[in-house]
């Protein structure tokens, strides 16, 4: 992994055997982002994908992999009451099945590159933004 800042932008390339969500928190914490969003693209060689059940409070994971083109990362790093890092990221992978074009995509737990990921990352500039957990649904939202 290597990044630049621009601005106040930071783009980061991840590169093969890398992982995605870890890369991104690493230069956070290396330059002690406490909030941020960002997107990217790439291609990669699995994935973890969650789909959350809001009436049973759980997250059903499906893993892939192959050679799997990351169409489209967003997300967001916010920090806890600790001060600890969270991320919300979405992503969406095109693939093949049996010659056939597919598409897979939710909340992103993990996934590893194959070639390259290609990250704007894009700190929240006079703030930071927190995280609360929601009782009724069991997962954390945005706290200003």
């Amino acid at each position: 992994m290597d990044y630049r800042k621009f601005g106040e932008t930071y783009y980061i390339r991840i590169d093969r055997d890398d992982e995605v969500i870890s890369s991104i928190l690493k230069v956070c914490e290396k330059e002690r982002i406490k909030s941020a969003i960002y997107s990217g693209i790439g291609g990669c060689k699995n994935a973890e994908i969650q789909i959350f059940h809001p009436d049973e409070g759980r997250f059903e994971t499906e893993s892939i992999s192959g050679m799997l083109e990351l169409v489209s990362l967003m997300g967001n790093i916010i920090s806890d009451e600790e001060g600890n890092l969270c991320h919300h990221t979405h992503a969406m992978f095109a693939y093949m099945e049996n010659g056939e074009h597919k598409t897979i995509g939710g909340h992103l737990k993990s996934t590893t590159v194959l070639y390259t990921g290609e990250i704007e990352l894009r700190p929240v500039i006079g703030g930071t933004i927190g995280r609360k957990q929601d009782e009724e649904t069991g997962t954390g939202f945005w706290n200003f």
